[in-house]
């Protein structure tokens, strides 16, 4: 079959998963044979020949395991990124959270930021290509995590300026260490909550946040505020704003602001406190 034909004939077993099942042939298809989208569509009336190994992805993906799984990678601020399991999938929405903090940072010189829970290091990779003068510390309890968020920053050079730490929270942070902005995308799901087939597959200690899911969220704001960090900046559950606003008043603010994702759900927020 040409690879036109096996992009026909096979995204019909995807239709179910997803609602693009065609471009996702394509990309699997792409991700066997190393080359990228534009190279394919050259290439349509090509024979294609390793159907066999194809079709073991295809299995995987109709059970609902994740495509970036699959093929190792994600796309995030338009940079590709390696992902592995047990280390969460980078989401759109997270863009929003680094474009919040580079509109404060990018005033600044020579600050310190910390990230809490890096994951794949997304976040902090992010900040370090986007920001010059910038010191990051990033920190998360899951080893696979810390492992793939070096591998991330190694390939996009920026090592030599960020800080990988194993620790959980605050715990491993000196509370002399001189911060500017703790940024986090931390749990913070109930802990009862259904989640889609796909996302079954993620760890679950960065998904799940407490009994109500808001528990991480305001440990982070309490231990900030406690060591007179300047700028605090999470991504939340679109349910948590009331809770969340209401929390607040706990604390001595200058301001704060929630923002909303590409879907209009309330999303995260930002907190400089006096």
């Amino acid at each position: 079959m040409t690879i036109k034909e096996v992009v026909r004939n096979y995204s019909k077993r995807l239709k179910e998963v997803t609602h693009i099942p065609a471009k996702e042939v394509e990309i699997l298809i792409c991700h066997i044979l190393e080359k990228n989208n534009i190279w394919l569509h050259l290439n349509y009336n090509n024979e294609f020949t390793q159907i066999k190994t194809l079709e073991k992805l295809l299995l995987k993906r109709e059970k609902d395991y994740p495509l970036e799984y699959l093929i190792g990678k994600a796309s995030f601020y338009g940079e590709s990124f390696l992902v592995k399991e047990n280390v969460l999938i980078p989401r759109p929405e997270t863009e929003l959270l680094v474009d919040n903090a580079v509109e404060i940072l990018k005033d600044v010189k020579d600050k310190t930021v910390l990230e809490i829970g890096t994951g794949s290091g997304v976040i902090s990779v992010m900040l370090a290509l986007l920001i010059k003068d910038i010191k990051i510390i990033a920190v998360d309890i899951n080893d696979d995590a810390l492992s793939l968020a070096k591998e991330n920053a190694k390939k996009h050079n920026v090592e030599d300026r960020i800080t990988f730490i194993s620790s959980d929270l605050y715990t491993s942070i000196d509370k002399d260490e001189d911060i500017f902005m703790t940024i986090s995308n931390p749990p913070y799901i109930a802990d009862d909550y259904k989640l889609p087939k796909n996302v079954k597959y993620e760890p679950s200690n960065a998904l799940f946040g407490g009994k109500v899911g808001d528990e991480l969220l305001k440990n982070i704001i309490d231990e900030t505020s406690s060591r007179e960090i300047k700028y605090l900046l999470c991504e939340m559950g679109y349910d948590q704003k009331k809770p969340l606003e209401n929390y607040l008043n706990n604390f001595d603010i200058d301001q704060y602001s929630f923002y909303q994702d590409y879907e209009k759900f309330d999303r995260g927020f930002t907190i400089e406190f006096k």
